[in-house]
């Protein structure tokens, strides 16, 4: 609640501010991707990193240099999506490689503070198999750069972005409730509380974006809950949790990154090759669009909740 309020709270004053500054998102005619037709703030990001972190630090004590260490690596993912933001604002893009290097440090920062996929669990002897040192680092930094990018890419459309996170939040929350994992149940309780905080005002017709600081600093702080309870302990199929609970952006952004590299364009070249692009183009508007997307992903995060109550 105290994160959800001070979402709403912060948004309209950084709108205004938005405006003075022209830090919006301006509708092109000539793109396919833009589907607005009036500027859009791009501020909303600010605000859903300031209603995380003050009531993380107000909730979560334990462990206060691995806090530190979540944060750090945030607000890194946050700083370098604001930069992108306001190069966009100005019709430039931000080159691929500054973006790229910032949200590396930013996994290994995870990394280092002891945030870690350790291994899995054989299911048929309950012994702990633990990966190697380099493996661990490898698909560690892979995932949380990974989510930061699928949630960043899927923020297209009205409410999407915002509404998959939320989904995909609360499943981690009940998965981390389940396994006894208070840390990481609170703070996808959090992101839970912003995302709605957020979706008060990026609901269709959107007032506010959260442009890539706020869809990256999501898709790390979702990446960094996954691998802070989701993975631990798990079996061969229980690893297939977090990455159901994030279905429709890993799944559908797998297929646009595979599409572009067999098209011979590069990966962060943006298109309208994403599902609810290609949904809007089939007929459907743009609140049938999401609802359809939305659906899917509750059905992705119910079947992720069944293999956990199936202990396997």
């Amino acid at each position: 609640m105290i994160s959800f309020l001070i979402v709403l709270g912060l948004i309209p004053p950084l709108r205004k501010l938005a405006y003075k500054i022209d830090f919006v998102d301006k509708p092109r005619p000539d793109s396919e991707r833009k589907i607005h037709r009036e500027p859009i703030p791009l501020t909303a990001g600010i605000a859903i990193f300031a209603g995380f972190v003050i009531t993380y630090f107000i909730f979560i004590r334990d462990n206060f240099s691995q806090s530190l260490a979540i944060m750090a690596g945030g607000l890194l993912v946050l700083s370098i999506g604001i930069v992108d933001d306001w190069y966009k604002t100005h019709g430039k893009e931000l080159p691929a490689l500054p973006k790229l290097v910032v949200q590396l440090l930013a996994a290994v920062i995870v990394y280092q503070s002891g945030i870690v996929f350790h291994g899995f669990t054989n299911p048929f002897t309950g012994e702990e198999i633990l990966l190697w040192t380099w493996a661990q680092f490898l698909l560690t930094v892979t995932w949380i750069f990974g989510v930061t990018t699928v949630i960043n890419f899927s923020d297209g459309m009205d409410g999407l972005a915002g509404s998959l996170s939320t989904i995909s939040a609360v499943t981690l929350f009940i998965v981390a409730l389940a396994k006894g994992q208070p840390d990481s149940a609170m703070m996808a309780i959090l992101l839970v509380g912003v995302g709605l905080g957020y979706l008060k005002y990026n609901k269709p017709p959107a007032k506010v974006f959260m442009g890539d600081a706020g869809a990256s600093f999501i898709g790390f702080m979702l990446a960094v809950i996954a691998l802070n309870g989701a993975f631990k302990q798990a079996t061969v199929l229980s690893l297939f949790i977090p990455i159901l609970a994030l279905g429709v952006p890993i799944f559908d952004n797998l297929f646009v990154v595979v599409k572009r590299f067999l098209n011979g364009k590069p990966i962060y070249q943006a298109d309208a090759t994403q599902a609810h692009y290609r949904l809007l183009a089939s007929g459907l508007n743009t609140k049938q669009a999401l609802m359809v997307l939305c659906l899917i992903n509750v059905c992705f995060s119910l079947t992720s909740i069944i293999i956990l109550m199936l202990h396997v």
